[in-house]
């Protein structure tokens, strides 16, 4: 496979440029999108209930406030000033209070997702490696990593279920076993690259109705 790849990203590059990026990221987005949400905003080391450790020691709420929808502010503010003032009870009020807030900040971010709240999940989960490259991507200004892992995920997988169709495709007429494992490997190849164009398809329409509103 990986001499397939030709070095995962130039061959991808080479192929449409934009278009092909495009389609790769937003089919990313429906994979990802399309499974159980593992996403970290609802870890206590996600970037959710980091904002209310920096806004609660510098009691800040608008560090905050940007985590939730303009309709729950005042829900949040509110809590806010609940927590900060039963911190200063004592260190055990205080580690209550803290845990209370990070419950209800991410429950009402995730609200704001449309998702569900499952509770908060414990720091350093194995998030895979498409969130964590994703997040080292804003601080260091490049999206590199994420452009190479995911150009070489759908790379790879294009050709598995391409290769997988070509190799059965050569059926016997009368090998109706054989038939359908090809029948079933063609749908899945077809289905595959339908979904990458139709994101695309669907993002550039969004892109260009943004660029009229824009004149």
């Amino acid at each position: 496979m990986n001499t397939l790849r030709k070095s995962g990203t130039s061959y991808f590059l080479n192929l449409t440029g934009k278009a092909i990026a495009v389609s790769i990221l937003m089919f990313m987005f429906v994979v990802v999108a399309s499974k159980p949400a593992s996403a970290h905003c609802d870890g206590l080391d996600g970037p959710v209930v980091n904002a209310a450790r920096k806004a609660l020691e510098t009691k800040n709420v608008n560090l905050v406030l940007v985590w939730v929808q303009n309709d729950d502010d005042a829900y949040i503010r509110k809590a806010f000033e609940k927590t900060v003032k039963l911190r200063a009870i004592s260190p055990e009020a205080k580690e209550l209070a803290d845990m209370y807030f990070f419950e209800t900040l991410v429950r009402v971010h995730r609200a704001g997702e449309g998702a569900p709240y499952t509770g908060l999940k414990p720091a350093n989960r194995d998030l895979g490696p498409a969130i964590p490259a994703a997040d080292a991507s804003i601080p260091s200004g490049s999206p590199k990593e994420v452009w190479t892992l995911l150009s070489n995920y759908v790379h790879d997988a294009l050709h598995e279920k391409f290769e997988k169709v070509n190799t059965l495709k050569n059926y016997g007429t009368n090998d109706v076993t054989k038939g359908r494992e090809f029948v079933k490997a063609y749908v899945e190849y077809l289905h595959f690259v339908e979904k990458v164009h139709a994101v695309a398809g669907a993002e550039s329409s969004h892109s260009g109705e943004a660029s009229e509103h824009n004149h």
